[in-house]
């Protein structure tokens, strides 16, 4: 009971907060399965955020489940699922469960950052007062670790950081700056072949864009990269301090969503 008023306190939190979460329950189940029915778990798009189904390969299958809901442009609300849990999932246990997976959109925009340093960090300082969710990729957990806590942001650890791109959902505004231009690159490459979001920056100099779209073509991009993403970022106010340049790009940010 109490970790289920964990569940819906955190469903609450993550809706209040602007992210989109899925809700999993089991409802059913039949033989010798891990959980009693009634558990239940929270997954949001970078995976599981509270409780538990069961645990193990059940769980496991749970959240791809639930991940790949999110992930979807228009994901159904509600769906249900029945396993058997030797045939469909691989365990020794002869059992059979149904979970029920409802999901949760939220109507606030949503910033997905590349890289946690000192511009990155200063711009979730400015976005977390502004009407939008944030989340943050990055291979370094110290550096994740030393950005603000609030509700409407979240992190993760990812290795290589371009495995992320299939995480991020469709409409998300994307702004990509990591230790430099060579771990740029990769994240680009794969979101200019494989993706499509209404605002995509790299954090640098006209230079280093001229580097990169010429690293593109030879990767084998084939777009107008003139116009494919954005670099420099930012409006072309301030002084170049990681606060000022935060402020810059969250204006720009702003213009675009309003544009």
């Amino acid at each position: 009971m109490c970790l289920n008023a964990a569940v819906f306190r955190k469903l609450s939190d993550l809706h209040e907060a602007g992210f989109s979460c899925a809700g999993v329950t089991l409802t059913g189940a039949t033989g010798s399965v891990p959980q009693e029915v009634g558990a239940k778990m929270v997954v949001t798009e970078s995976g599981p955020a509270v409780g538990t189904v069961g645990g193990g390969r059940v769980e496991d299958a749970a959240i791809r489940h639930a991940r790949k809901l999110l992930a979807q442009e228009s994901p159904a609300v509600f769906d249900q699922v029945e396993w058997n849990l030797q045939r469909d999932i691989g365990m020794t246990c002869g059992g059979v469960v149904r979970m029920a997976f409802e999901v949760f959109r939220p109507s606030a925009s949503l910033v997905v950052i590349f890289g946690a340093g000192h511009v990155a960090n200063a711009l979730a300082r400015v976005l977390i007062a502004l009407d939008c969710r944030i989340l943050v990729y990055d291979s370094r957990s110290d550096w994740l670790d030393a950005l603000p806590s609030a509700p409407n942001l979240e992190y993760a650890l990812v290795e290589p950081l371009d495995e992320a791109v299939n995480r991020i959902p469709d409409g998300a505004f994307v702004a990509v700056m990591t230790q430099g231009h060579r771990s740029d690159m990769p994240i680009l490459a794969r979101i200019l072949k494989t993706r499509s979001f209404p605002y995509l920056g790299v954090i640098g100099s006209p230079a280093k864009a001229g580097v990169l779209r010429r690293e593109l073509l030879d990767a084998g991009v084939v777009t107008d990269l003139e116009k494919a993403f954005r670099c420099p970022i930012g409006l072309p106010i301030g002084r170049n301090t990681p606060e000022e340049i935060a402020i810059s790009i969250a204006a720009e940010l702003l213009q675009a969503r309003d544009a």
